[in-house]
C-alpha cells in the first residue's frame, strides 16, 4: 500500500519558544513574558509563540494518517537546530519533501522513516543554502510520526504493534512511569501530581540562578524539604513513593565555576532534603560543547560515586541525537539520559535510543518539551509502551493536567488493545 497524497499546514504548538540563553544570563519577567533582548539567533524576542506543521499524509485505502514537526521550547540551544518557522519551511517541504513522500510504499515503517532520515537536501534557510544537509530535527520528527501512523492503518494494527513487531519487542500491557513537569508553577502543579499520583515529579524549571536556585543553592534546598513534606502530607498512601526529579539547566555549575567536586559535593547534600525520596538532578552543569559536557558529567558522577551518594545524574543539554546518547552512554557520564524526542528526529531513532540505554545499563527516559502538541505526545505513548523506557514525560504544555490526561490515557487504550490482542490470538 502506498502514500497517495501529502499535505503540511501550519499549527500550534502547546508552548512558546523560549532563548534558554537570555534566561539564564538573566532575564526579567514581564507578567508571562520577559524583559530584555534574545541572545540566541533567530529569535526576535526572548520569549515567542510555538508554532508548528502539521503533515498529512492520505494512504491508497482512503484513510488519513498524521504527524506533527514540532521543535523543543530551547530551540537553538544546546547544540539543537534553530527555530522552526513554518511559513518558511512549508514551501520547502512541498517542492523538495513533498515528491519524495508521494508514491512511497508503506511496507515497513523503518525503512520509510530511515529513508527520511537519510534525505540530504539543500536548505535554503541555512546558512550554507547550497550544500546538502539532513532534514530539520522537527520536520523528520513529525514525517515519522505520519509515517509510524500510516503503516498502522496499511496494517491494520496501532503504532505501538508496529514498533514492537519490527523491533522484535514483546507486548506489555503495564503502563510506563509518567514523569510531571510543573513549569513555573511548582507549588501548585507538584500539589496536582501528589494528589494524581505521577510516578516522578515535579522538574521544576529551576532555569534561573537568583530567582528559583540561589547563589549558595539555598532556594533549590529549601524547594526539595518543601516537596519532601508535601508528598508525606497529601499522599493517599505510605506505599506512593515518587521519584524526585529536578531540571536545573546548568545553573549549579554557574554558582559552582563548574567545578566537579563543588558541584557533585552539592548535589549529594540535597540527598538528605529531598529524603525519603529517591532524588534525580538533570543538567548540573552546560558546558557549552559536546565533550566537555561528556568529561564534565562524567566526573561528577564519578565524585558522587565515592561520596556513596544516591543522588542520580540525568543528562540532557548536548546530548540530543542517537549517537550523542549513545556516546554519552558509553562514557558512563550519568546514570539517565533524556531521550528528547523532538532533537532525534525520526522516531526509530527514539526507539534505538531507549533500548540502547537499556543494553548499556544507563536509565532511559523519554522526554520531549512542553512545545509539542497533543498527536506528538501520543505517538510517543506508542513508542514507549513498546520500547519500556524507566520513565516518560507527561506532555505537552506547561499546565500538567492536560499533558498527563493525554499520556495516561494513550497508554490505557493502548494496555486494552494489547489484550484484547491477545485474548483472539
Amino acid at each position: 500500500m502506498k502514500i497517495k497524497a501529502v499535505s503540511f499546514r501550519e499549527g500550534a504548538s502547546a508552548f512558546f519558544f523560549d532563548d534558554q540563553r537570555a534566561i539564564k544570563a538573566g532575564a526579567g519577567h514581564d507578567g508571562f513574558t520577559y524583559t530584555g533582548k534574545p541572545i540566541t539567533p533567530g529569535f526576535v524576542r526572548i520569549r515567542q509563540p510555538g508554532k508548528v506543521i502539521c503533515v498529512t499524509l492520505e494512504v491508497e485505502n482512503g484513510r488519513f494518517a498524521y504527524g506533527d514537526c514540532a521543535a523543543v521550547q530551547y530551540s537553538g540551544a544546546g547544540g539543537r537546530d534553530p527555530l522552526l518557522d513554518p511559513e518558511k519551511y512549508i514551501p520547502f517541504l512541498e517542492k523538495q519533501v513533498k515528491p519524495v513522500l508521494e508514491g512511497m510504499e508503506l511496507d515497513s515503517f523503518r525503512r520509510c522513516a530511515q529513508l527520511i532520515d537519510d534525505l540530504r537536501i539543500p536548505d535554503p534557510l541555512s546558512e550554507q543554502p547550497h550544500q546538502p544537509k539532513i532534514l530539520h530535527t522537527a520536520l523528520r520528527y513529525g514525517i515519522t510520526q505520519a509515517l509510524l501512523y500510516a503503516r498502522a492503518e496499511a496494517a491494520g494494527k496501532i503504532p505501538a504493534e508496529i514498533i514492537a513487531e519490527e523491533w522484535n519487542l514483546p507486548l506489555i500491557a503495564k503502563p510506563v512511569p509518567v514523569f510531571g513537569q510543573t513549569g513555573d508553577d511548582r507549588y501548585s502543579n507538584a500539589d496536582k501530581m501528589i494528589l494524581k499520583g505521577v510516578d516522578a515529579l515535579p522538574h521544576g524549571l529551576i532555569n534561573n540562578v537568583d530567582e528559583k536556585l540561589g547563589r549558595q543553592g539555598e532556594k533549590l534546598r529549601e524547594y526539595l524539604r518543601w516537596l519532601s513534606r508535601r508528598i508525606q502530607d497529601l499522599r493517599m498512601t505510605e506505599e506512593y513513593r515518587p521519584a524526585l526529579h529536578v531540571d536545573v539547566y546548568g545553573t549549579i555549575g554557574q554558582i559552582f565555576n563548574n567545578d566537579p567536586v563543588r558541584v557533585a559535593d552539592y548535589v549529594a547534600s540535597l540527598e538528605k532534603d529531598a529524603s525519603p525520596f529517591a532524588l534525580y538532578i538533570e543538567g548540573p552543569v552546560d558546558l557549552e560543547h559536546r565533550e566537555r559536557q561528556i568529561e564534565g558529567l562524567a566526573a561528577i558522577t564519578r565524585q558522587l560515586e565515592k561520596l556513596g551518594s544516591g543522588v542520580k545524574i540525568v543528562a540532557d543539554e548536548w546530548c540530543n541525537t542517537l549517537q550523542d546518547i549513545k556516546d554519552f552512554a558509553d562514557a558512563k557520564s550519568c546514570h539517565m539520559i533524556q531521550i528528547k524526542t523532538p532533537d532525534l528526529g525520526g522516531l526509530q531513532d527514539i526507539v534505538d535510543a531507549v533500548l540502547y540505554c537499556k543494553k548499556t545499563g544507563v536509565e532511559a527516559y523519554q522526554g520531549g518539551t512542553c512545545n509539542e502538541t497533543d498527536l506528538s505526545a501520543r505517538a510517543c505513548v506508542h513508542l514507549a509502551m513498546a520500547s519500556r523506557p524507566e520513565r516518560m514525560l507527561a506532555k505537552p504544555g506547561m499546565g500538567f493536567d492536560e499533558g498527563f490526561c493525554i499520556v495516561t490515557n494513550e497508554m490505557a487504550r493502548i494496555c486494552s488493545t494489547f489484550e484484547l490482542r491477545s485474548h483472539h490470538a
